[in-house]
């Protein structure tokens, strides 16, 4: 009976080998193989593993196209703005309402030549750049250290938590008025409007990222002896940039909503003539072709700034965590 049962087993063990039973044929098969054999195949299941786990984590990275490129990226929105100025012309040409209160396109691409032919244009556009820039420089100095401590200081949170939304939801034109009696009509004036308006928005962005982090990073950062300062600069940060880079964004847009308040409402021979003032002096002439020519600017310089240094920002925070596949 014992060597009946045995040949059984064996007739079954060869059978599921054939068929490509895993259970039967792949066990049963090495079975009866030598030792020195068995650990060579399971060190080559390993590396075989290894490799598929090394391909999920790599990040497939080729360079797009140029016509690709430029049917994905650049065609769309050009498509958009011709459209605009269509719907525009047409609304013109229809007489929908009186031409001083919409001008014609080319009435304001009179006033574009008429701006670069003075020499004018670039200046209105450095002069409100320079200071949205730097004054949003000044924020990011400010906010940054302000976020940390609201985020890791339990204290601090409860006192100043509340004042940061409480500032970030306040209309940033109604800094302008106290701004201006307390400083007066300069550039200090402008940098303390930008400060009130983007501070709070870039350390409620950086809160936000913080609160975002996983403790278990937190838990091995300090394992590994990253304390202190160094588990802030080599755990807390890195983990909480997506957020971060969120509030960065939201700040600069309150930093150049706050300038163009401020260049609005302030005007002076000192100052000179940054883009909202440029607004203000189309409202004051009633030219509504100069009132469209500063909208533009105004718009233009906010896209521009988005496309050249925060969306490379953001992609490269997306490639570096892996997120920034093409599929």
């Amino acid at each position: 009976m014992a060597s009946t049962e045995t040949t059984r087993a064996d007739d079954a063990g060869a059978a599921a080998g054939r068929a490509g039973d895993p259970a039967g044929g792949s066990v049963g098969g090495r079975a009866g193989r030598p030792a020195a054999d068995q650990a060579g195949d399971q060190a080559r299941d390993l590396a075989g593993l290894e490799a598929g786990l090394d391909a999920l984590d790599t990040v497939q990275s080729s360079r797009i196209p140029l016509r690709e490129t430029l049917v994905s990226k650049i065609l769309p929105p050009v498509v958009a703005v011709v459209l605009v100025l269509v719907v525009w012309q047409i609304l013109v040409s229809a007489h929908v309402t009186d031409s001083y209160k919409l001008p014609s396109p080319s009435a304001v691409w009179e006033q574009v030549t008429d701006a670069w032919n003075q020499g004018t244009l670039l200046g209105y556009i450095w002069t409100s750049v320079s200071r949205g820039l730097l004054g949003f420089l000044l924020a990011l100095v400010i906010g940054t250290p302000l976020g940390l401590l609201v985020a890791r200081v339990k204290f601090v949170r409860a006192a100043v938590g509340p004042i940061l939304s409480g500032l970030q939801s306040l209309p940033s034109v109604a800094w302008v008025p106290p701004a201006v009696i307390w400083l007066g009509l300069n550039d200090s004036m402008m940098y303390a409007v930008i400060l009130l308006g983007a501070v709070p928005s870039i350390a409620n962005g950086l809160v936000s990222g913080v609160d975002q982090v996983p403790p278990l990073h937190l838990r091995a950062g300090r394992t590994l002896g990253a304390t202190g300062l160094k588990g802030t600069w080599f755990i807390i940060l890195p983990a909480a940039l997506p957020g971060y880079l969120a509030g960065l964004k939201q700040g600069w847009a309150f930093s150049w909503r706050s300038l163009m308040a401020a260049e609005i409402i302030a005007s002076s021979p000192d100052l000179g003539v940054g883009l909202g003032q440029l607004l203000e002096n189309g409202r004051t002439n009633s030219s509504m072709a100069m009132v469209f020519l500063a909208i533009f600017l105004i718009l233009i310089v906010g896209i521009a700034i988005d496309l050249l240094i925060f969306s490379p920002l953001e992609r490269w925070v997306l490639r570096n965590r892996g997120l920034l596949v093409k599929s």
